[in-house]
């Protein structure tokens, strides 16, 4: 299994359009591909969200097809060039990739290291569970059980504690500490602005805000951008 992945905590940033904070890490990834497969079942409308996608990388000189969940389109997934799976509501995209069996697709495809490029929703999925989502349940998938393309689980948008807060609620660490007393797992979570790429057995942590990392027992980690995190590939 050769691994080529491409994981956003966000595809959009503040003051910038779509993509724009990460496009050059994304075209440095794609390398010579001209064509991407995308997949918009994380939102609702999802020619709009097909349509937005495809004219951002036509300014990058990609095409984008985009899939749709009516049919068999297993074939399609059989020959892309590449693949693009993007963010919104996680429970959404999981449970129609499950109903549509686009998920075995998709693993198969991104495990024959065929290029793998996930934002928020799309790169949650991308973790064996969904567990360390943020978003909230608006359907019900058959299970959690995602794509199972590395060995931890993923939380992106992360937010760190914000100790001047009047916010009385849980904190993004609290919660994820709570996920880690049922569950043995390494938890990555990635501020808004960093990325993780995956070339086989190295990954690298990108962007510029870098990611924190759980463990039950432990206190998080703290990961600047640049850093090898290949040791967690077999963790």
């Amino acid at each position: 299994m050769t691994l080529r992945l491409l994981l956003l905590s966000n595809s959009t940033e503040h003051g910038k359009g779509y993509l724009d904070h990460a496009m050059p890490a994304v075209l440095d990834f794609l390398g010579p591909v001209r064509q991407l497969l995308f997949v918009p079942f994380a939102l609702r409308d999802r020619d709009a969200y097909t349509a937005r996608v495809r004219s951002r990388f036509a300014k990058e000189g990609i095409d984008v097809r985009g899939v749709r969940p009516e049919g068999s389109e297993a074939a399609v997934v059989e020959a892309a060039e590449a693949l693009f799976v993007g963010g919104g509501n996680t429970f959404r995209l999981l449970d129609t990739l499950q109903r549509t069996g686009l998920l075995e697709a998709l693993r198969r495809r991104a495990r024959r290291g065929v290029p793998y490029l996930g934002a928020s929703a799309g790169t949650n999925v991308a973790a064996p569970t969904i567990k360390t989502t943020n978003d909230m349940p608006i359907v019900q998938p058959a299970s959690f059980a995602a794509l199972d393309l590395v060995p931890f689980q993923i939380n992106p948008h992360y937010v760190d504690p914000d100790p001047s807060s009047r916010h009385m609620g849980e904190t993004r660490e609290e919660r994820l500490r709570e996920f880690l007393e049922d569950n043995d797992a390494v938890v990555v979570a990635l501020r808004e602005g960093a990325w993780l790429r995956v070339e086989g057995r190295r990954a690298t942590l990108g962007g510029s805000r870098g990611a924190r990392i759980f463990r039950r027992g432990r206190d998080p980690e703290e990961v600047s951008p640049g850093a090898a995190l290949d040791a967690l590939l077999t963790d």
